[in-house]
């Protein structure tokens, strides 16, 4: 969808950086989206259910514990 799209180029333009849930809607879904910030959460497990290989394993979009999620820094093993 065009906001897992844009959730996925806000974490990818900056790999490694923890963003809140907050920083996440407002970038994604704009200053004026009055929904729950916690949608971030359902539109992520859409996403990792799109690009990741593994379910149990999130290569890609990492949850960062009392912060919010971020993009995986490049490994030199990644394919």
């Amino acid at each position: 969808t065009p906001k897992e799209f844009k959730l996925l180029e806000t974490m990818a333009k900056e790999p490694g950086r923890a963003f809140s849930r907050m920083e996440l809607v407002e970038r994604a879904f704009g200053y004026d989206y009055e929904g729950l910030e916690r949608t971030v959460d359902a539109h992520v497990m859409n996403l990792r259910k799109k690009i990741e290989i593994d379910d149990a394993h999130h290569n890609y979009v990492e949850t960062v514990y009392g912060v919010g999620y971020r993009f995986a820094e490049p490994t030199e093993h990644a394919v």
